[in-house]
């Protein structure tokens, strides 16, 4: 008896300590959905009758150059498109230029934020050095690494003397690839610096402070203190880009237009639509683009494993 007492003492105990935090975040829900109400109705007015559209389109054969000849086939264009061994190598692509390019940033980015963070003389200057590359368009950054990439005029096989300097980067598909992620990288790594300078800014100054003086090094502080509490920031950074990066299209038309087997899924959507004029085999791509990105978020998001309770510091 005795212990189910105390049991029922402790059970009560946890919920009297909970509700706090309970009131807490059922009040910053709804002041969320207070501020994002407005803009979500626009969004949705505005995208909804399109993604409708493109899913009642696939479900048809329709083609712009015989427009009359439409008949529905329901999901024959889906089976098409999963059917298609260029369907699943686009596919590949897409994920190692997400994967690769996504790394890469991560790390250099990470680099750039400490560097923001910690530096003293010249923040400004130095933190609109940094975030430049991200204000340049994304054809005019796809243009300057294609020409930086030649092999008649390019300055990247002079700085790489051990390829030779008529390496053609653009002949085969690795190469081209390595081009095409190179200016990826170069164009959105200042946008992964910029969301982890906001994670390091909620970084405790005392708990790194109290780590240097019980001896850990920096390699230490680093992966038990600053990694760690910047769990949520990180998640966000790589979700964004991966996103973002998974939809590649600017580069590639720009640099290869899909040659050598570059093709993302936004490309050979784009060959179906606007090049061979097919809508309903188009929209169906459109669709599983669309759903293969959710399920990229839905990956990243259980992968981080992020409490956002922990992060706001709910305990």
């Amino acid at each position: 008896m005795t212990s189910v007492i105390a049991n029922e003492a402790k059970a009560g105990n946890g919920k009297k300590d909970k509700e706090p935090t309970s009131d807490r975040s059922r009040s910053e829900n709804r002041l969320a959905l207070k501020l994002v109400a407005l803009p979500l109705a626009l969004m949705l007015l505005v995208t909804a009758f399109p993604m409708l559209r493109a899913l009642y389109l696939s479900l048809f054969t329709y083609s712009l150059t015989a427009p009359d000849d439409r008949k529905f086939i329901g999901i024959d264009n889906y089976v098409t498109a999963l059917t298609d061994g260029l369907f699943w190598r686009d596919t590949l692509v897409t994920v190692i230029i997400m994967i690769v390019t996504v790394a890469f940033e991560l790390v250099i980015g990470f680099a750039f934020a400490m560097v923001m963070h910690k530096v003293i003389f010249a923040r400004g200057v130095i933190r609109t050095s940094i975030l430049i590359p991200y204000g340049v368009i994304t054809v005019v950054s796809g243009f300057a690494w294609q020409f930086a990439f030649s092999n008649t005029n390019g300055f990247v096989n002079d700085w790489l003397p051990f390829i030779g300097t008529d390496f053609n980067w653009f002949a085969e598909r690795n190469s081209s690839l390595i081009a095409i992620m190179a200016s990826e990288i170069w164009k959105t790594t200042p946008f992964m610096s910029l969301l982890l300078l906001a994670g390091l800014a909620q970084v405790s100054e005392d708990m790194l402070e109290a780590a240097k003086v019980d001896g850990a090094t920096w390699w230490q502080r680093l992966y038990k203190v600053i990694l760690p509490n910047m769990r949520a920031a990180i998640m966000v950074a790589v979700l964004f880009r991966a996103l973002d990066a998974y939809r590649i299209f600017d580069n590639i038309f720009v640099m290869t237009a899909g040659a050598n087997g570059t093709e993302s899924i936004s490309f050979l959507t784009y060959r179906q639509v606007i090049e061979q004029f097919q809508l309903g085999i188009g929209s169906a791509l459109s669709v599983l683009l669309f759903l293969s990105v959710l399920v990229v978020a839905f990956i990243i998001v259980k992968l981080f494993k992020v409490n956002l309770a922990d992060a706001r510091q709910e305990g």
